[in-house]
């Protein structure tokens, strides 16, 4: 069951990434709900800094694993990542950019806004925050 598709901006949740598929319920968007203990929530724009943290704390993503259907990610692409993993990324100096717009609202539980809008590719002017 998907909690509602709200972004952390407050409007509608959009895609995130189609190719490669992202989100928990591999539907492209960083859709959550109860199942989803990661809160796979942030839409993020990967990086090779971020990819090489990320397989140095234990989460290779780059390695393709055909038998789950992932073709492993490189620099450019578009995933749904979890929100605790994002703010390690930042905490560690590695954080990669953020879509606002496609990122759950349900990432605010763990990431403040004032985090992620500093990564924020799609951020609104400053008049609107």
């Amino acid at each position: 069951m998907k909690v509602p598709s709200i972004n952390c901006l407050g409007g509608p949740l959009e895609e995130c990434s189609l190719d490669p598929v992202t989100g928990f319920f591999r539907n492209g968007c960083c859709d959550t709900g109860p199942a989803d203990q990661g809160s796979h929530t942030v839409s993020a724009q990967m990086t090779a800094e971020f990819l090489a943290l990320s397989k140095y704390l234990g989460n290779d993503l780059t390695t393709p694993r055909p038998e789950y259907g992932f073709p492993g990610l490189k620099p450019g692409d578009s995933w749904c990542l979890c929100a605790s993993r994002f703010l390690q990324a930042h905490e560690e100096g590695a954080a990669p950019a953020v879509r606002l717009k496609a990122t759950h609202i349900r990432a605010l539980d763990i990431v403040p806004l004032s985090i992620l809008q500093l990564y924020a590719v799609d951020a609104p002017p400053v008049g609107d925050r």
